[in-house]
């Protein structure tokens, strides 16, 4: 049965898409619906953050993607390569690690705080601030009524087809509310409060729609322009290339017949393919269908020669085999490491 959060997935999706994207570029956002789908909240660390001036984290904790969002005041987010960027209310970014950033009230601020991996506050010294500025359920900061309020939503570990999402974002990327106006932020903030029955479920699902809901508005908008970042899909036959094994990784594709239907010949798309993804058109499709059984794996009741089927390969031995010579380990191994 479809629950509200699923429902409220299901038409964000469609209608922000149908919205804001004009029909021409519908198919090409297409290709990045398997990229979108890869980040899992059950890894995350969320909390509200709570402050007032001074104040100044210095983030070495090397989260694959973070989250930031304000609710109430601004803040400056401060990678140690780039531009500071301002954030207002309703406004927000996404972090991309190992880099290391600052985020303070003023980029005069001294540092106050430093976040190590795992999450760990630290003051600049050394001592531990984690009892100290705990502030309840979910809220951390120096002062509850402080004069900002952010979401921070770490995602510390994620599956393998969202490394390829990763690869494909900046360091930094930001938005205002104008660029993609969303209620997302107020319900996660007060989800993120309650401490009810059945949170824990919620709390599982909405950064992930939030998270979703800002990446495809940046990919949508002049975000990848902006950062020097083209998408692939730019390139109308590339971009086209990768729809179709996104969206059919189980077909026998062949260089010549992924270019009898895109309309070119296998030299000009291999050609294309190569200057824009940086690979040939089935080294990718095999290390998208290894990425995609990678993550099927960690399904309850997935075998190996059903994730064999789902991503492309005749049998469960053909997938074991290039499993083991591409990531070093059997799919076995695999899955039974990321289920321990």
């Amino acid at each position: 049965m479809e629950t509200s959060l699923d429902a409220a997935a299901r038409l964000a999706h469609g209608s922000a898409a149908q919205r804001h994207t004009p029909s021409s570029k519908l198919a090409d956002m297409d290709a990045f619906t398997s990229l979108l789908g890869g980040p899992r909240a059950r890894d995350a660390f969320a909390l509200r953050a709570s402050l007032s001036p001074p104040w100044s984290l210095r983030v070495l904790a090397e989260s694959p993607l973070t989250l930031l969002a304000v609710v109430r005041g601004h803040a400056w987010v401060m990678p140690d390569a780039g531009a500071p960027v301002r954030l207002g209310v309703g406004d927000v970014a996404v972090t991309r690690g190992p880099d290391h950033y600052s985020v303070a009230d003023d980029p005069g601020t001294p540092t106050t705080v430093v976040i190590h991996p795992g999450q760990h506050c630290r003051s600049p010294e050394g001592e531990s601030l984690s009892e100290q500025m705990t502030l309840g359920i979910r809220t951390w900061g120096n002062d509850p009524e402080g004069e900002t309020l952010m979401l921070v939503v770490a995602y510390e570990a994620t599956g393998d087809i969202s490394a390829r999402l990763r690869q494909a974002l900046p360091p930094l990327l930001s938005l205002t509310q104008e660029q993609w106006r969303s209620p997302l932020i107020a319900l996660l903030c007060d989800e993120m409060g309650e401490d009810r029955p059945g949170q824990a479920a919620v709390l599982d699902r909405l950064p992930d729609l939030l998270l979703t809901a800002v990446l495809r508005s940046w990919f949508d908008g002049a975000g990848p322009a902006a950062s020097g970042a083209l998408p692939p899909q730019a390139d109308p036959v590339v971009g086209r290339a990768l729809q179709l094994l996104h969206e059919a990784p189980a077909q026998p594709w062949t260089l010549a017949s992924l270019a009898q239907r895109l309309g070119v010949s296998r030299a000009a798309l291999a050609r294309r393919f190569q200057a824009v993804v940086g690979q040939p058109p089935m080294t990718f499709l095999t290390e998208w269908r290894l990425a995609l059984a990678a993550d099927l794996l960690g399904a309850p009741k997935a075998t190996v020669g059903s994730v064999a089927t789902a991503v492309g390969y005749s049998t469960p031995y053909a997938l074991s085999s290039a499993f083991k010579r591409v990531r070093g380990i059997s799919p076995s191994e695999h899955r039974a490491r990321i289920i321990a």
